[in-house]
């Protein structure tokens, strides 16, 4: 279990990091650019490229921001005795998908389960 909230502190910690990263390369993108890169007619198309980087960094930011709460979620569970055990049906998770993404919360069949209803 020790193993496992080492890494679950390790991976917050990534993606902490690349969340903030994304966030201030977003950040840097709406500050550099110029009132001409905002012509988003047939002639003038870097403001259209800028917005896309922009939106990609602030979906990437999302994300990672998204696996952080997960994580911490994770370790609330560590905290409270529940760890390892699918918040749905209660069965345990078997310990290689806790080592793949020791953040996970439910068993893969429950997962999968539900994407198939849809």
């Amino acid at each position: 279990m020790e193993e496992l909230r080492r890494k679950l502190l390790e991976e917050r910690k990534k993606y902490l990091h690349s969340a903030e990263e994304y966030q201030a390369e977003a950040q840097s993108l709406l500050e550099a650019r110029d009132i001409v890169d905002l012509q988003f007619d047939e002639e003038g198309g870097e403001g259209d490229t800028t917005a896309v980087e922009r939106e990609r960094d602030l979906v990437l930011s999302n994300q990672a921001r998204s696996i952080v709460d997960q994580i911490d979620a994770a370790l609330e569970r560590i905290e409270k005795g529940t760890y390892g055990y699918c918040v749905t049906s209660g069965e345990p998770i078997p310990i290689a998908r806790l080592r793949a993404i020791p953040w996970a919360s439910e068993r893969i069949e429950v997962k999968v389960g539900r994407f198939r209803r849809y």
